[in-house]
């Protein structure tokens, strides 16, 4: 199974956990309708999608409302605390979660308890608290923006707010951003660091950087980085290794917006609709 778990804006939602279905309007679970824009709901329709062009079984969702008082993480964090043993999850990706060190480290210890560990994979929120608590080691994938990069390098930070300054101002040196993240134990063995240059990374090893096709009015678009971790979850699901994995949805996710022919307008549902074919064109080209 892949379960993806993240909070989304939404007062009182209850937590909800089923089969993601996707349309044009935005994923359901539990029959509940959630409009994406951006968000763990787009995140979640581009997993979908790659699942479907792949033939693999749809991820289960696991959501709660939580419009910043917190309530709808610590239901998503106690509930994994207590089932993940149950569910059969390979792949688990946690993205928008406020972050909570304790509960995060109830979900780690649970995950311990394991016979068959899923392959972790964090973004945003998620990636924070795996930071802040000194548990980068627990993941397989991160998905940083340059920001989140030089939060990862910087050994003193425990969140990208603190962030010292002369290390934020690095994000025109990126390797040495992942230089210093990997040196301090705060990066996963393989990370996807977005921006104008996409880079690909294991073990503090630069594999890949992709920066074509190159489509500068994608950059305002909020939710194309949530692509990225949905495709990249899903290709895993799909039986791609994290290095492969990156590599394919950093291609797919921008002939998806060179596709799209983007506009100030452009919302990422626009884009959205375009991965089925843009997979199909990446997977052509590479043979």
């Amino acid at each position: 199974m892949l379960l993806l778990a993240g909070a989304v804006p939404i007062d009182k939602l209850p937590l909800l956990i089923g089969e993601i279905e996707v349309d044009e309007q935005g994923v359901k679970i539990e029959g509940h309708d959630l409009a994406f824009n951006r968000g763990n709901e787009a995140m979640m329709a581009a997993a979908c999608l790659i699942c479907q062009e792949y033939g693999v079984e749809n991820p289960v969702g696991l959501v709660a409302g939580d419009i910043g008082n917190r309530e709808g993480s610590e239901k998503i964090y106690d509930y994994l605390a207590e089932n993940l043993p149950k569910l059969n999850v390979r792949v688990l990706t946690l993205h928008y979660i406020m972050p909570d060190l304790k509960r995060n480290k109830k979900v780690l210890a649970t995950i311990d308890t394991m016979k068959e560990k899923p392959i972790l994979i964090a973004d945003a929120g998620s990636m924070y608290v795996a930071k802040a608590g000194g548990d980068s080691h627990y993941y397989d994938v991160f998905t940083p923006d340059l920001g989140e990069t030089a939060f990862l390098a910087d050994e003193k930070a425990d969140h990208p707010t603190f962030t010292r300054g002369f290390i934020f101002h690095m994000e025109n040196n990126v390797p040495e951003l992942i230089r210093r993240a990997y040196a301090s134990n705060n990066a996963a063995p393989t990370m996807f660091i977005k921006g104008s240059v996409d880079y690909i990374c294991h073990n503090n090893e630069i594999l890949y950087t992709i920066d074509e096709p190159s489509v500068p009015t994608m950059e305002p678009i909020g939710g194309t980085g949530d692509l990225i971790t949905g495709m990249i979850s899903g290709l895993i699901h799909a039986g791609k290794s994290p290095v492969e994995a990156c590599r394919i949805a950093g291609h797919v996710n921008r002939k998806a917006g060179e596709l799209s022919q983007p506009t100030p307008a452009t919302q990422i549902r626009d884009i959205l609709k375009f991965i089925p074919a843009a997979l199909e064109e990446v997977l052509a080209l590479q043979g």
